[in-house]
């Protein structure tokens, strides 16, 4: 029986949730599967083992082909049954790739990611592709958008409910490559896909289970599948280092606050020290500045930015990355209460700044705050927080990019991950003209700077605890961390957002500067 609160039974072993992935060599027509993906452009021209594949179904592919009613636009799924015994797979699940000159790895994610959806829906468990798009994306670019577009596509939470899934879950795909790299490629892909859809299960779990304990149990589950160390700082440890910001949030909930430190250490020579931080609100009521009651059970998902990167370090871990990565995870609720902050309350941040709290439903730049100064101990060569910080960021960018702020040659390299990942980051200014908005009159700074650039003067308040000299990057994820319709390979619920960009951006850090 499923008791309220509990940790036990939902970190979920990684066979259980990940579709098992093969790469293997030739034989595209022979393999056996529930279903072969079959990625067309729109010109639909049939070349290698597709052409072989058409000749032993007696030509059923090219016919079907012919009578244009099925056209390659991007994403378009149609699915063909050939003769039986006459190739290996049981249905053929055709998916469109658009124009063959504008192929991308995301136009492949999405493709793939519709086909394997189809493919479920029809009752196949196991699947067989190409690397899609290959003919234009290197091999082990192209497998790695292929699996990371299936495994994304498959995902659906499914862990509270009781019923009978409607579909059978997808328990294997085989990957049909033509050299090693195809293997490289479909490696980082599962990794990837599966570190975004551990952060997707955090974001979609409710308060009542995902709480700062659940995270921190999480946190040690990661660190004995990778081998990265974990410390857990408890609410006493945290008031001795002086988290007053932090604990300002902590003190209206009943349920204990939690600090993750989560560090990846790579053997041999460490290039570089990055730290990412995430904001870990378990659940965000508001506190006393209490949100409308209509759709505050989103608020689950306060945790966006600590669930992307205990993804993203976990990614790194597994893909062996040459460089030290530490995660820090600020985790608590925000509530109401009669030992809650109020508004007009002045807390201190581990830094020593002063923060007069005007609205307390901005708590979580409190919280980031002191976990910005904590990152100072690692003597970091660049910080990147991530967090669901602010509606106004949502008015500005919507639901297709996060907003990131900072240091403009670290913003260029997010942008670039975030072309390559799918995961797109617009650049908002931090002028000194917006700290003026921040002043307050009885503390050194105060918690808003008002309705104006509400984005952006989150940032710039967060830039006052950053440690001196360090290049650092805050990425608002408010209008990105939850999916309210679903995508090609993104399910409704929680996106994992940041995750993927965080890796790729990471995995290739040495090859810059």
């Amino acid at each position: 029986m499923f008791a309220p609160g509990s940790v036990a039974g939902f970190i979920r072993e990684i066979e259980e949730v990940i579709v098992k992935v093969e790469v293997v060599q030739g034989g595209l027509a022979e393999r056996e599967a529930g279903a072969l993906l079959v990625p067309l452009f729109a010109d639909k021209e049939l070349t290698g083992a597709l052409q072989s594949i058409d000749e032993k179904i007696g030509g059923m592919l090219s016919a079907f082909l012919a009578r244009e009613d099925f056209r390659g636009k991007k994403n378009e799924t149609a699915v063909l049954y050939p003769p039986p015994g006459a190739i290996g797979a049981e249905r053929l699940v055709l998916v469109g790739l658009g124009e063959r000159e504008t192929c991308s790895a995301e136009r492949v994610r999405q493709a793939a990611g519709a086909a394997a959806k189809a493919a479920r829906a029809l009752g196949a468990t196991t699947l067989l592709a190409p690397p899609m798009g290959a003919e234009r994306l290197a091999e082990e670019v192209a497998a790695q958008a292929t699996v990371e577009g299936v495994l994304l596509g498959l995902y659906r939470f499914w862990e509270l409910k009781t019923a009978s899934k409607p579909t059978p879950d997808v328990v294997s795909l085989t990957l049909v490559a033509e050299g090693k790299d195809g293997a490289v490629g479909a490696g980082i892909g599962r990794v990837l896909a599966e570190s975004a859809n551990l952060a997707r299960d955090l974001v979609n779990r409710p308060a009542n289970v995902a709480t700062p304990t659940h995270l921190a149990e999480v946190a040690r589950a990661i660190a004995e599948e990778t081998g990265i160390t974990v410390r857990v700082l408890d609410e006493a440890e945290m008031a001795e280092l002086g988290m007053g910001a932090l604990l300002s949030v902590a003190h209206g909930s009943d349920e204990p606050a939690r600090f993750i430190v989560m560090d990846y250490r790579p053997e041999g020579d460490e290039r570089s020290t990055v730290v990412l931080v995430g904001k870990g609100i378990t659940f965000d009521s508001g506190g006393i500045s209490l949100k409308p009651s209509k759709g505050m059970e989103a608020m689950k998902g306060d945790m966006g930015g600590a669930a992307a990167m205990m993804g993203a370090i976990r990614a790194l871990a597994l893909l062996k990355v040459p460089l030290r990565v530490v995660a820090l995870v600020p985790a608590t609720e925000n509530m109401p209460s009669g030992r809650a902050t109020k508004p007009g309350d002045v807390v201190e941040a581990m830094n020593g700044k002063t923060i007069e709290v005007i609205n307390t439903d901005a708590e979580g730049r409190l919280i980031l705050a002191d976990a910005l100064a904590y990152a100072e101990r690692f003597h970091p060569d660049a910080i990147f927080d991530a967090a669901t910080l602010t509606g106004a960021c949502v008015v500005a960018l919507g639901h297709h990019a996060a907003g990131v702020m900072g240091d403009e040659g670290l913003i260029e390299r997010l942008r670039e991950a975030g072309e390559r990942s799918g995961e797109r980051v617009w650049p908002l200014p931090l002028f000194e003209a917006y700290g003026e908005q921040l002043k307050s009159d009885v503390a050194d700074v105060k918690n808003i700077g008002g309705r104006p650039a509400g984005a952006i003067t989150a940032g710039y308040f967060l830039s006052y605890f950053v440690p001196e000299g360090v290049p650092w990057v805050h990425i608002d994820i408010a209008g990105v961390f939850m999916a309210e319709r679903e995508r090609p390979y993104q399910p409704k619920g929680g996106t994992g957002f940041g995750v993927r960009l965080l890796a790729e951006m990471l995995r290739h850090w040495g090859e810059a500067g």
